[in-house]
């Protein structure tokens, strides 16, 4: 019983990727295998506008104090620049500004439902100008002791984002590691490379 409680003390907070939200079935998955263990899994929306974005996630993180932050494509963006708790960025996605003004113009349908209702939200000139102001503040004082705190997991058939290069410039090649995987999280990735390196920083704390 005292390990259960020692256990509950522990917190992960995941951080979804661009049109997605805190009802994500990979973050599902995680709080249901997690849970059991006395591991508490939280998974916030995250905002649209990306200052907004930014500022919520670096105080919700303040509030909550995590053992751990796992955190995919758009929302591994943001993590990076959330120094001081490990992290486990999962295809990273560093250069939302680029990707989203050759492919990301107009409407889009979130792929999961959010808290507060909605369903749809536009990309414009105003969003890219702000993910170009977010994206100045990325890599910026990491000291020897930061890199050891960051992982970043990267899938080989990855044909949506390949920021490994941006990866190893900065934090090297020990804390990296590839996967037989696309962009998107599917159930055996999350059970056989993602939550097995959260169970092994976790009880390493």
């Amino acid at each position: 019983m005292r390990n259960t409680r020692n256990m509950a003390m522990k917190k992960v907070i995941y951080i979804h990727g661009f049109a997605s939200a805190g009802s994500t079935g990979s973050a599902t998955q995680m709080r249901n295998h997690f849970y059991p263990k006395g591991v508490q899994v939280l998974s916030p929306d995250v905002p649209v506008d990306p200052l907004e974005a930014i500022a919520f996630l670096k105080a919700f993180v303040a509030k909550e104090q995590p053992d751990l932050i796992v955190a995919t494509s758009m929302g591994a963006l943001y993590a990076e620049q959330i120094k001081g708790v490990p992290r486990i960025l999962v295809n990273p996605s560093f250069h939302m500004a680029r990707l989203l003004t050759f492919r990301g113009l107009g409407w889009h349908e979130f792929r999961n439902k959010r808290q507060d209702g909605q369903v749809e939200f536009k990309v414009d000139k105003a969003m890219i100008q702000a993910f170009q102001q977010v994206e100045k503040e990325s890599f910026q004082g990491i000291t020897p002791e930061e890199k050891t705190l960051v992982w970043g997991l990267f899938g080989t058939q990855d044909k949506l984002v390949n920021c490994q290069a941006d990866f190893l410039k900065h934090y090297g090649k020990t804390q990296m590691q590839l996967f037989d995987g696309e962009h998107f999280l599917n159930d055996k990735v999350l059970s056989k490379v993602v939550m097995p390196l959260v169970e092994q920083i976790i009880n390493s704390k």
